[in-house]
């Protein structure tokens, strides 16, 4: 298996928002609750070096919804706020590709890498990453920088968040993306380029 992941790798930190923080709405407990930190890890990597990256924003029509845009659960967390001139992409959809020109930004700066975080795993993260490995980007999801809530199965059965987000992760590995923790990606991004031949 490759080691290094060299080039212009993008970071996608999706719906990194206050509204998260009311989790009654979102089904009681999340798990990772380090998530936002990891998160912040790499976005300071990428700061450092001036590698791409996007901040994705949920803007809710739901009535109920604590990301609605005109609530201070739109705004961003402020571990992982974006800086000026950072790009932020708003779109009213689960796919950060969907209602944004997030895929025309990548494909103008010839990026065909993306490294996905955010909340939650099994929602807007986990179909950001189907359709990012759909339209042909190398995909990487980062597991300690996502987090998942406790959900209710089609039977009234109890799910942890814990569950939901492994099982969630499960699904992506292989298939759709290469799952990683934040140490790991940093590993490769840091790995040294083969010397032509080897």
């Amino acid at each position: 298996m490759e080691k290094g992941l060299q080039g212009r790798p993008a970071l996608l930190l999706v719906d990194m928002q206050k509204g998260f923080e009311e989790k009654d709405y979102y089904g009681g407990e999340r798990n990772n609750p380090r998530a936002e930190q990891q998160a912040q890890k790499l976005l300071a990597h990428w700061r450092s070096r001036g590698l791409p990256l996007f901040h994705i924003q949920y803007s809710s029509h739901n009535p109920g919804s604590p990301l609605r845009p005109d609530l201070p659960g739109f705004a961003f967390k402020d571990e992982v706020a974006p800086l000026p001139g950072e790009p932020v992409l708003v779109r009213s959809v689960n796919s950060a590709f969907i209602g944004t020109d997030l895929q025309a930004r990548l494909d103008a700066q010839g990026i065909d890498t993306v490294v996905v975080t955010g909340l939650a795993t099994e929602h807007c993260v986990s179909t950001t990453t189907r359709m990012a490995a759909n339209l042909g980007y190398r995909t990487f999801i980062i597991a300690d920088a996502t987090a998942a809530f406790n959900k209710t199965g089609i039977n009234g059965e109890h799910m942890s968040a814990e569950l939901v987000h492994q099982v969630s992760l499960a699904t992506l590995q292989g298939e759709f993306a290469t799952v990683l923790t934040t140490q790991e990606l940093l590993s490769r991004l840091e790995a040294p380029v083969p010397a032509p031949g080897n």
